[in-house]
C-alpha cells in the first residue's frame, strides 16, 4: 500500500470506529428541558412587547397590508 492510501485507511478505520463508539456507548435523548425553557422564554418576550408596543405593531401590520393590496 502506498503512504496516501494506507493514510486514507486509517483515517477511514479512526472514523468509523469513533461513530460506533459514539453511536453504542451514549444514548442521546435530547435536551427537552432547554427546548423547553426557549420555548416559554420566548412567548414571554412576545408577550412583553405586544404588551407595550401592541398599537404601534398592529398599526404598522396593516399599513404594510394595505400597501401590499391598495398600490
Amino acid at each position: 500500500m502506498t503512504t496516501i492510501a494506507h493514510a486514507i485507511h486509517r483515517a477511514r478505520r479512526t472514523v468509523v470506529t469513533r461513530v460506533v463508539e459514539v453511536t453504542t456507548t451514549r444514548r442521546e435523548r435530547g435536551d427537552v428541558p432547554g427546548w423547553v425553557f426557549i420555548t416559554i422564554m420566548t412567548a414571554a418576550i412576545a408577550m412583553a412587547i405586544w404588551t407595550f408596543a401592541g398599537d404601534q405593531l398592529l398599526t404598522m401590520v396593516k399599513t404594510a397590508i394595505n400597501s401590499v393590496t391598495k398600490p
